[in-house]
């Protein structure tokens, strides 16, 4: 449990419900979790305070989430941060996104023990 509060998250998903299972489902597990509901959002608060891991939404209006990919990489502050794509879309989306630099991707919806793998295999 130690090992998962030193771990912050950052969820950026457009769907507000999603947003809240992960967001609980996460903290029930000892994870500090910040949200974002669009990719402008999740990039401010990238910058103000890097998080250990990302996970992101690719489908987004306004900023994709292989646009927020993007930016992240760029910047020199936060291009190491882990990215976790979470997808219900199609594969070319997910390929465009790890084609961008996210580490890897797993599909809505998401299974809880999947995620939670996948962080700790990233980051934590």
């Amino acid at each position: 449990m130690q090992s998962n509060q030193r771990c912050r998250i950052l969820a950026v998903d457009d769907t507000l419900a999603n947003l809240f299972l992960l967001k609980s489902a996460l903290e029930e597990e000892g994870y500090d979790v910040d949200t974002a509901n669009n990719g402008s959002l999740a990039l401010a608060k990238i910058e103000a305070s890097p998080p250990s891991i990302v996970l992101l939404d690719v489908i987004m209006p306004g900023m994709s989430g292989v646009e927020v990919t993007r930016h992240i990489r760029e910047n020199p502050l936060s291009a190491k941060i882990p990215i976790l794509i979470i997808s219900g879309s199609d594969e070319t989306c997910v390929t465009e996104a790890l084609d961008t630099g996210a580490n890897d991707f797993i599909r809505k919806p998401v299974k809880v023990d999947e995620l939670l793998a996948k962080i700790r295999e990233l980051c934590c």
